[in-house]
């Protein structure tokens, strides 16, 4: 029996029971909008009903959104740029999405073809787009009292979409306990010229801490807000420079213990045991990562190379940008992003590999879907219904 279908037989129906709704009660075991297409195999097996759906869902819609967006130029702009912790923290305080709207997202991802959205819960920043009792680093306890994924957990359970839910597991630049570059990636954080007082890494031991945060905020994204349809970590990098440090087992198994049907990717692969792999842009091959690992640790370069060869052979997912290159909103892009045509090539040639796609727009400052992008979903969506390949 492997590791799902023996956490599914333990939890049973009172999994699906303990799951608590978007409106904060518990729900009956029903079964998730996303997934009334699938009804009779999610009752045998749910997990199997979600990657089965997944894999004809084909199409979703990206979102990058955080406190990097009111810069406009993307979203590794405090690495980048080394914008020191205290002077980044205060964008906490103008954070105003007022024009965010979940409604007319869901709206238009269903006008563009999708079936679900991934958005970012936390980004490599470590701001928040939830309520959570772990840190007042997040959007309900900015001025703008906005729990962000609440409201897109309604709209998509309202409009029979997956939500799936983008966490960086591997990289955390604000969280104080999170590794330093020193202990094995550059990118682990910005690369200061002076000491930041909020950093509390001293040793290996004390990244549990940080650990347990995650599995804290877990908890709360999985028993908070209804049936999710994956969770989406992010960066692979973060965890192929140090493996040792992450409970890789422990992290996936509190996922489906609290959502059997939940399904859970983490890029190319950590261990292999992840419903799909996720590699960005469509260019990662098996030879690429003896570049992309550190010459001196050539045994996580081979725990990448397997698990890239076991999740490849389950599902892809190509994550590729509307934007011309950066991940979120770069106002000097303006006008730049992809065409409807362009996607369109994006879409077949995924789809020509059996895999989906998963395309980013980057929300602006104030919460509004680019004009541009708005006017390319909705000419692909029409595109894809003309040739009879979309409801």
């Amino acid at each position: 029996m492997n590791r799902r279908a023996f956490l599914q037989s333990l939890a049973g129906s009172a999994a699906a029971l303990s799951i608590t709704g978007i409106d904060g009660r518990a729900q009956s075991n029903q079964i998730p909008s996303y997934l009334r297409a699938y009804e009779s195999l999610y009752r045998e097996d749910s997990h199997s009903a979600a990657l089965e759906w997944f894999k004809h869902a084909k199409f979703g819609l990206f979102m990058h959104f955080g406190l990097y967006t009111q810069l406009e130029r993307g979203a590794w702009v405090m690495l980048k740029e080394k914008i020191p912790v205290a002077q980044y923290e205060k964008l906490k305080a103008t954070f105003h999405p007022d024009l965010f709207d979940a409604g007319m997202i869901a709206n238009l991802a269903l006008a563009a073809g999708m079936k679900y959205i991934t958005v970012t819960s936390k980004h490599h920043e470590g701001f928040c787009l939830f309520r959570t009792a772990q840190t007042p680093y997040n959007s309900y306890d900015s001025p703008a009292r906005r729990d962000l994924i609440g409201e897109l957990a309604a709209a998509c359970h309202k409009k029979g979409l997956g939500l799936f839910l983008y966490y960086s597991y591997g990289a955390d630049w604000h969280h104080p306990y999170f590794y330093s570059p020193r202990a094995g990636w550059k990118f682990a954080r910005p690369d200061y010229a002076s000491p930041q007082p909020q950093y509390m890494w001293r040793k290996d031991s004390d990244f549990r801490i940080y650990i347990d945060y995650v599995h804290n905020q877990l908890r709360e994204l999985l028993t908070n807000y209804g049936p999710i349809a994956g969770i989406w970590f992010d960066p692979i990098l973060g965890y192929y420079a140090r493996p040792d440090l992450f409970p890789i087992t422990e992290t996936y198994a509190l996922i489906s213990s609290l959502q059997p049907q939940c399904l859970i990717s983490f890029k190319q692969g950590a261990n292999g045991s992840e419903d799909f792999a996720a590699p960005e842009r469509a260019r990662l091959s098996i030879h690429d990562f003896d570049s992309i690992l550190p010459k001196y640790r050539r045994t996580a370069a081979e725990v990448a190379r397997r698990a890239w060869q076991k999740n490849q052979a389950k599902h892809l997912e190509f994550c590729n940008t509307l934007e011309p290159h950066a991940w979120a909103y770069v106002k000097a892009d303006d006008g730049k992003h992809r065409n409807a045509e362009e996607v369109m090539q994006m879409i077949q040639s995924a789809w020509n590999l059996k895999a989906n796609l998963l395309l980013d727009t980057g929300p602006l400052p104030d919460g509004v879907i680019p004009v541009e992008d708005v006017k390319t979903l909705h000419e692909v969506g029409e595109r894809l219904r003309s040739l009879g390949q979309r409801s």
